[in-house]
This record gives structure tokens, C-alpha cells and sequence, in this order.
């Protein structure tokens, strides 16, 4: 591994909310509702309810039957807090955490932590990605936390 992949930048995303910590845990682990908020993408829940770890869904983006799966599972799972989920797809690896924690003033604040690789590209694209990654999922975080 080249020494400069321990470098990877890692997405880092903090939001704050008026919401309860309990109302932006319920809003963010809508895994449906995540898929809303990517333009052209559904989410696939591939396993019963309660979300749970060991729960696996997939983002499947997509128009015109040319499509792109981006399948998930929950690891960790710490309600109302923390949750963690692994990338499980032959193009996106990676994981994502979501924190939610009372906010300083009240409310909630939201921290969503990513690292998203797609595979076939070089190492060298890998800021790109982190940027392109960064500027959709801090839009998906905001439309969940105020929709």
C-alpha cells in the first residue's frame, strides 16, 4: 500500500439542527429517505426491520437502465448515537459513520465521517473523489436534517 494512502483524506461533515438528538438519529438512519437526497438514486432495504447491525441496503443510482449499485451494512450500530456502515460493492469500498450528539446550544449536532474509494480509479483521483463525495453528502445531510 503506498504511503501516501494512510493520508486519504476522509470526508468530515458537521451539522447543526434545532431538532432533538432523538428526532436527527430517526432523520439520518432513514436509510430511504438517503436515497431521496441523491439526485437519480433510490435506496434498496435488502433486510427486515429494525435497522440493526447486519442490516444491508443498497443506493442503486441510476436513468435509463444504466445503473450503478452502492451496496451498504450496518456494523455498528448505538442508538441514538453512532452508527457505521461498510461499503460492500465490487466499485465503491469504503465506510461512513454518522454521530449525533446534543448540540452546544441545544438542538443536535450531526457528524458524518466517509472514506469512498471507487475502484478502477487511480490513487491519484482520490482528492477528487473526496471533494465530489464531500460536496454530495454534506446536500443529502442538510435536506435530511431540514425536509
Amino acid at each position: 500500500m503506498p504511503a501516501y494512502h494512510a493520508l486519504m483524506p476522509v470526508i468530515r461533515i458537521i451539522r447543526s439542527s434545532p431538532l432533538s438528538p432523538a428526532e436527527a438519529w430517526r432523520r439520518v438512519t432513514d436509510w430511504e429517505r438517503h436515497g431521496a437526497q441523491v439526485p437519480l438514486t433510490r435506496t434498496i432495504i435488502r433486510t427486515p426491520p429494525p435497522t440493526r447491525a447486519g442490516t444491508r441496503f443498497t443506493a442503486r443510482t441510476g436513468v435509463a437502465g444504466i445503473t450503478f449499485d452502492d451496496p451498504m451494512e450496518v456494523v455498528r450500530w448505538e442508538p441514538p448515537r453512532l452508527v457505521r456502515l461498510e461499503k460492500r460493492g465490487r466499485a465503491v469500498t469504503g465506510w461512513a459513520e454518522i454521530e449525533v450528539r446534543p448540540g452546544p446550544g441545544g438542538g443536535s449536532e450531526v457528524l458524518w465521517r466517509e472514506e469512498v474509494r471507487v475502484r478502477g480509479l487511480p490513487r491519484l483521483l482520490d482528492p477528487l473523489t473526496a471533494r465530489v463525495g464531500h460536496a454530495l453528502f454534506a446536500r443529502a445531510l442538510t435536506r435530511l436534517l431540514h425536509d
